[in-house]
């Protein structure tokens, strides 16, 4: 079962690095996949279901804060960005970006959730 306060938390860390570290996301998500499985105090499984689930949630927040800064941006500038135009024209490859993008938070989270975890030991 998903802890909420370590889900909540570890949504938030996603989103602050997948926006503000992105040069750094891979080690981000690794250091925030470990503190919640580490506060999940669930063993290594649930560290890891609770990590890959605030992942999952930061990566589609992430990607929905992108497509409004793309839309609401780009109708600004209209060349750098592209607009809504350019957004549908890249909609499948937009698609399948956030498909992957979900998967790589999911397994690198999940990995150093389940380690924080197995660390923290199962809360009797």
């Amino acid at each position: 079962m998903a802890k909420m306060n370590a889900v909540i938390l570890g949504f938030i860390l996603t989103l602050v690095v997948a926006l503000f570290f992105s040069r750094y996301e891979f080690w981000g998500l690794l250091i925030v996949g470990f503190i919640v499985g580490y506060i999940a105090h669930d063993g290594a499984l649930g560290g890891l279901w609770n990590a890959a689930l605030a992942g999952a949630f930061g990566s589609i927040v992430s990607a929905i804060l992108f497509v409004i800064l793309v839309t609401v941006g780009g109708s600004a500038l209209m060349g750098p960005l592209g607009g809504l135009a350019g957004f549908t024209v890249s909609g499948i490859t937009g698609f399948i970006d956030v498909i992957l993008q979900i998967i790589k938070y999911m397994i690198a989270m999940g990995i150093t959730g389940a380690i924080g975890g197995a660390i923290a030991g199962k809360e009797e």
